[in-house]
């Protein structure tokens, strides 16, 4: 009986001779745990081969990068037109009336209108037809023309003035001052207004 036969047990039970057993793991275990290895090292790149392509069809939602640094990147703005041509200052007659009961406006609003580049016109009170008829700030008088540029060009002077075209075929302009006038806007403010009035906006660059 072999030493590594327990007291008492024999027959079946019996071990003998030199060449002992060995404990192995079961090949089918390592076989399962490598398969499992491969399955993920291949789903990880499938899954990276597909953002990929993701990115190259779908394009970058707007964003460009630039060595390696991602900046917003806008679509190409439409073609700005060109700033509408407005006459300057000295090419503006202005005939100012004062349709309020107070006296002196018509000559101090002309002065001062003098003062900012404007020529002056006729000066004094306003014909019957607007006299004291005029409920806001002023109202800038003259031909159809005068709309697309005398008026912009001197409604910079005073904020709220209203405008209204006549059959006159000359190209002065009335500016009759109203019950709700007060003074001309303020010098810096008007020609930051005709400023933005003359000059055009910039062009947004698009992205390349």
């Amino acid at each position: 009986m072999s030493m590594l036969t327990p007291p008492g047990m024999g027959g079946k039970y019996r071990i003998t001779g030199d060449v002992y057993p060995r404990m192995r793991r079961p090949h089918r275990r390592r076989r399962i745990v490598l398969a499992s290895a491969a399955a993920v090292v291949v789903l990880g790149a499938a899954g990276w081969g597909t953002l990929q392509l993701v990115d190259v069809f779908s394009g970058d939602g707007g964003t460009k990068t630039t060595a390696g640094k991602q900046t917003d990147c806008k679509p190409a703005p439409k073609p700005t037109p060109a700033a509408a041509a407005f006459p300057k200052p000295a090419q503006i007659t202005v005939n100012v009336y004062n349709a309020t009961p107070r006296s002196g406006l018509a000559k101090t609003t002309a002065d001062e209108l003098k003062k900012r580049g404007f020529k002056i016109g006729k000066v004094g009170n306003a014909p019957t037809a607007y006299d004291k008829k005029v409920p806001g700030a002023g109202l800038l008088l003259g031909a159809p023309t005068a709309t697309k540029g005398v008026f912009p060009v001197l409604g910079t002077q005073l904020a709220g003035a209203t405008t209204k075209t006549d059959t006159r075929a000359t190209a002065d302009v009335d500016l009759i001052i109203g019950t709700a006038f007060k003074t001309l806007s303020p010098k810096t403010t008007a020609d930051a207004a005709l400023v933005a009035l003359t000059k055009p906006a910039p062009a947004v660059k698009p992205c390349r």
